[in-house]
């Protein structure tokens, strides 16, 4: 076994080796010396993001800092993507989820659910999972709202049905877990605040496309495939691998009793109620118009408030009110982590865009579907690029490296652009499902030991071929009739 120093080695071999390859190579015809070194060191820090040698943060800092070193970019551009309106977007959103948390509204949501109807074992997960939908809409940290709050819940009700690790695993506990997991990560592709690259991946469509991908186009186009998805998949799930207790009755007795140990809805959880419709509301009806009913009168904007903006509105709401303090958002380490590497990303994607890289390897790709139907093209590309996630364990990572080149490809084969820029964008958290390490949540359910990794494999590739057929048949149906394509 190797020690962790020669781990260590091994690690930042496989961060250097590939940049400085590129590096020493000559440029292909039309690319500068400069764009081809800003590729090296794009290149290097996507390997940085999946090995890992430091923090995905620091090594997406490491990048920033070897462009403005090299002289690739002048300071002022290579910092330009921390003053980016999406990652403050995305701060703020994290500052807010903080505030879902510590008021303990999330736990209550979630015992309302269960309280409703989780008197069954397939209720109790479906409540359990409608809670975490339920957060998705406005906590972009799949690891704070489906770690932090839904799995503790799922957990304790597990063992009060005396299910644990072993032998009694299957009583409960190893259905409900890869249960609440896959229904995560279809939670995920629902929202563009379903987990915190999502908008990042709408900055890659965007960037590609001039298509804007907002909160509401989002949520509508995730709407009827996304609930399709967690109405089947989950269900599935359950008949292929059920829990020995079926009748949980007891669940909601335990809820009831929650809710009147927590008393009626403090001042703070009021308050973090409304901000929570409130900023959903203003970022559902960004661009919106109110229809004329008078003809010339009426039909203006509702509002066209920047969705950064309406975050920062929701934390100062917060703020204000006393339900943050300062020392919660100094101290909310996840918020700034992705501050730093998502404010890094942005701006390496957006300036390796501009070197004309990417529109080269559309290019040169283009040969590979020549003939083809956009179909063929898509659906091939599209299975390529989702179980490609068995090498990855970050959407980050992967949507990164791999989705603005996928979706030039896909487009130059002649797709309609919004069934490419949705297929791949929905793709990119669906594909999560196949392994317990392909997001957050992953490891913290895969980690409470109730399932082998054999059987969670064997239900996380089952799950995604359900969520992978829903997407392309239901989806294009639904994207079909809102007149996308």
């Amino acid at each position: 076994m190797q020690n962790p120093a020669s781990q260590r080695a091994l690690k930042w071999a496989a961060v250097l080796v590939p940049g400085v390859a590129i590096a020493l190579l000559a440029p292909p015809a039309g690319i500068t010396g400069q764009s081809w070194y800003l590729f090296a060191i794009f290149v290097s820090t996507i390997a940085g993001l999946i090995v890992q040698p430091l923090p995905g943060g620091a090594m997406v800092v490491l990048g920033v800092t070897a462009t403005a070193v090299t002289g690739v970019l002048t300071p002022n551009q290579a910092l330009a993507g921390y003053a980016d309106p999406i990652v403050w977007l995305v701060l703020a959103a994290f500052f807010m989820s903080r505030g879902m948390i510590k008021t303990g509204l999330g736990r209550r949501i979630a015992f309302w659910f269960i309280r409703a109807i989780g008197h069954r074992s397939l209720g109790l997960g479906y409540a359990l999972a409608s809670t975490d939908l339920l957060l998705a809409s406005f906590i972009p940290s799949n690891g704070a709202r489906s770690g932090g709050i839904v799995f503790p819940i799922a957990k304790s009700l597990a063992e009060a049905y005396d299910s644990h690790p072993g032998p009694s695993a299957r009583r409960l506990g190893a259905f409900l877990m890869p249960f609440l997991y896959q229904c995560d990560v279809i939670a995920c592709s629902m929202f563009l605040t379903g987990q915190a690259s999502n908008a990042l991946i709408a900055r890659f469509a965007g960037q590609v496309t001039q298509l804007d991908l907002s909160y509401a186009r989002w949520a509508i186009g995730a709407a009827v495939p996304g609930l399709a998805a967690f109405l089947l998949t989950p269900m599935i799930l359950y008949r292929m691998y059920p829990p020995e207790v079926r009748h949980t009755p007891d669940a909601a007795r335990i809820a009831q009793a929650e809710l009147t140990r927590m008393g009626p809805m403090s001042r703070g959880e009021k308050l973090m109620f409304a901000t929570f419709g409130l900023v959903a509301l203003l970022w559902m009806t960004i661009g919106v118009r109110l229809p004329a009913i008078v003809p010339g009168i009426g039909g203006g904007l509702i509002h066209n408030i920047n969705y950064a903006v309406v975050a920062l509105i929701g934390m100062a709401v917060l703020l204000i009110s006393g339900i943050l303090d300062w020392n919660d958002l100094t101290t909310e380490r996840g918020a700034w982590e992705v501050f730093l590497w998502y404010g890094g990303l942005v701006r390496l994607a957006e300036a390796l865009g501009e070197t004309g890289i990417t529109k080269q390897f559309a290019d040169a790709s283009a040969s590979f579907t020549t003939g083809w139907s956009w179909v063929a093209a898509l659906l091939i590309l599209l299975l390529i690029y989702y179980y490609a996630h068995y090498g990855f364990a970050s959407i980050t990572a992967h949507s990164t490296a791999m989705y603005t080149a996928f979706l030039v490809v896909i487009l130059a084969a002649g797709a309609p652009p919004w069934v490419a820029v949705l297929t791949l964008a929905y793709g990119s958290n669906l594909m999560a499902s196949v392994t317990h390490y392909g997001t957050t949540p992953g490891p913290i359910y895969f980690g409470a030991g109730y399932v082998s990794q054999w059987t969670w494999w064997r239900l996380g590739f089952i799950a995604s071929v359900v969520n992978l057929l829903v997407l392309v048949t239901v989806g294009s149906a639904w994207w079909k009739v809102l007149g996308w394509w």
